[in-house]
């Protein structure tokens, strides 16, 4: 195996680079979020970096919509090429069973670390797993994409619903689970199919209009990044100081669903512009490899991080916040992508999916291969 994991000499030019650049952007503020909690919740005093917790809220706001997003506009596509028997099978391969599994796996070795993870957790604990993911750290999202996903492709090819109209079916359901928040109603993880499906949705209708290579000089233009910059500076000015107004992460997320709308699609379409603009000039070539594992990162991130703020603070005595959040988002991001490649190496691709892969081939040498 070549160790040097990060290298970028071979990426070849038909994998849709903008995509990686995205959700690289996105994996990384991700795991910005859980580690900046993680030394929060360990005791570890934060108050002295009040612009650390500010980059915490502002991301909050469109991090976890872009996923969506960017999923949405290649369904289309995977269903045409697949059909959906076979679209449904492979998200289950992908994206449910890994989640089923290591949502178990992290679980179990919190239970048996109880004296060193910020996790307080119980036997009960595996039963979240299956209606209320939002208890079980970073993983619900795998679960609201695989159950958005599927419901999405359902109504298109079942329901003959079209993408509009399932967009307006989104805003919908948004507007609902605003509700739900509102008045204190409990409805497991139906309630981030609510609350995402609209992101999905999007995905869906805008996917022609952005696949289309004759928009790519629009995507890629620094005139759209002049236009975007002051409304996304604007938008993310006034979630930060509304949520902090108001002592909640997601205040405007909860009770101004349109507004919150509006920054977050801010935030996607500047992050969008930015991956086509790191794609024109080939530069971050690793960001790029990133977000090629993004899903592996996220599977894996929490535990990886989670035992280096450990090990820094029981056994080296750091306690640093300044040392100790990028050194958990170095590990959170290179230990999971050492561990991948090792497990495909060893034959253990079924830590990672039911669809198994030939360990020899480079993740940019397979024509196409995220682009579904």
């Amino acid at each position: 195996m070549n160790l040097n994991l990060f290298d970028t000499s071979r990426i070849k030019e038909n994998r849709l680079p903008w995509i990686d650049y995205a959700r690289g952007i996105a994996i990384f503020l991700v795991l910005y979020r859980h580690i900046f909690e993680g030394i929060k919740r360990s005791g570890i005093d934060t108050s002295h970096y009040a612009f650390l917790e500010h980059g915490n809220i502002i991301f909050f706001s469109f991090r976890m919509p872009l996923f969506f997003m960017i999923s949405g506009i290649f369904i289309g596509g995977s269903l045409f090429k697949r059909g959906l028997k076979h679209f449904i099978m492979t998200k289950w391969k992908m994206l449910l069973y890994p989640y089923l599994l290591w949502a178990a796996i992290q679980v179990t070795l919190q239970l048996f670390l109880s004296k060193y993870v910020n996790a307080d957790r119980s036997y009960r604990d595996y039963l979240y797993i299956l209606y209320a993911p939002r208890e079980i750290d970073q993983f619900w999202y795998l679960y609201a994409l695989f159950n958005t996903s599927v419901l999405y492709a359902i109504l298109l090819i079942k329901g003959k619903i079209s993408t509009s109209y399932q967009l307006i079916l989104g805003f919908i359901m948004f507007l609902f689970s605003s509700f739900v928040v509102q008045h204190k109603i409990s409805l497991g993880f139906i309630y981030d199919i609510l609350h995402y499906y609209i992101f999905i949705s999007l995905g869906g209708v805008l996917s022609s209009f952005i696949k289309d290579k004759k928009n790519e000089a629009l995507f890629s233009s620094w005139k759209l990044f002049i236009v975007i910059l002051p409304i996304f500076v604007v938008c993310q000015g006034y979630f930060l100081n509304t949520n902090l107004s108001n002592q909640s992460y997601s205040y405007v997320e909860d009770y101004q669903p349109l507004r919150f709308l509006i920054i977050a699609l801010s935030g996607c379409i500047f992050m969008i512009n930015i991956s086509f603009i790191l794609q024109k000039y080939k530069a971050l070539l690793t960001l790029r490899v990133i977000g090629y594992y993004s899903l592996y990162i996220y599977l894996m991130h929490v535990l990886a991080s989670s035992a280096t703020r450990i090990i820094l603070t029981k056994v080296f005595g750091i306690h640093h916040v300044l040392l100790l959040l990028p050194l958990g988002i170095l590990a959170g991001l290179f230990v999971p992508v050492i561990f991948y490649n090792l497990a495909m190496k060893s034959g253990a691709w079924w830590l990672f999916s039911l669809e198994r892969k030939s360990p020899q081939t480079h993740p940019f040498e397979k024509k196409g291969q995220l682009a579904n």
